[in-house]
């Protein structure tokens, strides 16, 4: 490939993960990992150049790009919803600053821009079962409030600029290579960790939440996908509405359950129980299995085998 690409947040979960099947699809010296610390993991670091950048630093990003000559970037840095909660400030200026340095170059450099949104986009006010592709984006946190204003401004880059900027909404993520990160989904993260190694987990939502869910492999196949689809079908720029599963706290607790009898679990819902109930319970992900023929591979039954398999091998 002739122009090289960047993943900024790329030590975040998305991030590490997208960066992985990245370097194993174009190569590991086409892929720059772009992180805020000088600490990535021993397979990110091994695999493929790591650069250490604050993407609210302009001048500092443009030269990252400038010095590899890149020509795409996958943008994941973020603070996500309950970690923004406890600092929304540092939430809005981390979350919208980066993402518009990062517009910025793709006008002036000519970039193709991957950057994503989430279910946190969507309040108290949208419809919560089959959330349609458009619909009332009236958020409860600053994280979703910076999701709303960045799928506004990658709409109008693309409108106004021509970028060609590309977004899918994701729902909740379950991963097994990175720890919770101060998300409001990241119960279904956590109780697979602590089921394998404490064999009780205390949820913090109650057991009737439902949220829709995604295996991890899953949202970098489709975030691959997305980036590799002819601009002609693509009839969404500012997100793709995007799902996989959705269960509640209780059906999960209890499909762990089928494969650690002795797993015991409650419920003790916390602040993170209103942002919750503020989503959506189901997804309408038609426009993207139509515009880009989306397909996902995991269900609930299947992500749990696969999670509590690679957790207990690593």
């Amino acid at each position: 490939m002739s122009k090289k690409i960047l993943v900024t947040g790329a030590t975040g979960q998305v991030g590490s993960e997208l960066t992985i099947a990245l370097r194993d699809k174009f190569g590991g010296g086409n892929v720059i990992a772009v992180g805020h610390s000088g600490a990535p993991d021993k397979e990110l670091k091994n695999s493929g150049p790591y650069e250490v950048v604050d993407a609210t630093d302009m001048n500092a990003l443009r030269a990252l790009v400038e010095k590899y000559e890149a020509g795409i970037i996958y943008h994941l840095v973020g603070i996500l919803s309950a970690a923004g909660e406890k600092k929304p400030d540092l939430a809005w200026r981390v979350n919208m600053e980066s993402l518009k340095n990062v517009l910025d170059l793709a006008r002036n450099l000519k970039l193709r821009i991957f950057w994503p949104s989430s279910i946190a986009a969507f309040g108290p006010t949208t419809p919560k079962k089959n959330t349609p592709q458009k619909t009332i984006l009236e958020p409860s946190t600053i994280y979703g409030v910076s999701k709303v204003a960045g799928e506004l401004l990658a709409n109008y880059y693309f409108l106004k600029y021509g970028v060609d900027v590309r977004s899918l909404r994701y729902p909740g993520l379950i991963s097994y290579k990175t720890p919770p990160r101060g998300g409001t989904s990241d119960y279904a993260v956590a109780v697979f960790f602590e089921a394998v190694k404490n064999k009780h987990y205390s949820f913090f939502v109650n057991k009737e939440t439902v949220l829709p869910m995604m295996y991890m492999p899953d949202a970098v196949k489709a975030t691959i996908e997305i980036m590799e689809a002819d601009p002609k079908k693509l009839t969404v720029r500012h997100s793709y509405n995007l799902a996989a599963m959705s269960f509640s706290a209780q059906e999960l607790a209890l499909e762990v359950k089928k494969h650690i009898p002795d797993f015991s679990y409650d419920f003790k819902p916390d602040e993170r129980q209103k942002i919750a109930d503020s989503w959506p319970k189901t997804i309408d992900d038609s426009r993207a299995r139509e515009d880009w023929g989306w397909r996902p591979e995991f269900d609930l039954s299947k992500t749990v085998v696969d999670m509590l398999e690679n957790i207990r091998k690593h």
